[in-house]
């Protein structure tokens, strides 16, 4: 069974840096697309960036290159550094699978969820 593990959050304050990472337990990290989303209070999910089994990414245009998504096979883990932080990154964000070579930010096309990290940004 596969599963994932989100971790990394925090509090910082703007214009600060965090990077995110989501360990795989139960499968191999290339098998599959990690997404990253976010949901702040009140918002729907969002997806921002994910990393396709051939290591394609995409990002979200509204982070405006602030943020970077990798990923360490040995480690079996995907990272999102994320700089220039600004308050309204302030989200619980998760990290998900979908099957190998898709890249979408529908949460509908991810299958299996970690558990989610905290991220506040302060003014």
């Amino acid at each position: 069974e596969v599963q994932l593990q989100a971790s990394g959050g925090g509090l910082v304050q703007a214009g600060g840096s965090l990077k995110l990472s989501c360990a795989v337990s139960g499968g191999t990290v290339d098998d599959y697309s990690i997404g990253w989303f976010r949901q702040a209070p009140g918002k729907e999910r969002e997806g921002i960036s994910s990393i396709s089994s051939d290591a394609t990414p995409i990002y979200a245009r509204s982070l405006n290159g602030r943020f970077t998504i990798s990923r360490d096979n040995a480690k079996n883990t995907v990272y999102l550094q994320m700089n220039s932080l600004i308050p309204e990154d302030t989200a619980v964000y998760y990290c998900a699978t979908a099957p190998g070579r898709l890249l979408t930010f529908s949460p509908a096309s991810y299958d299996i969820w970690g558990q989610g990290t905290q991220v506040t940004v302060s003014s």
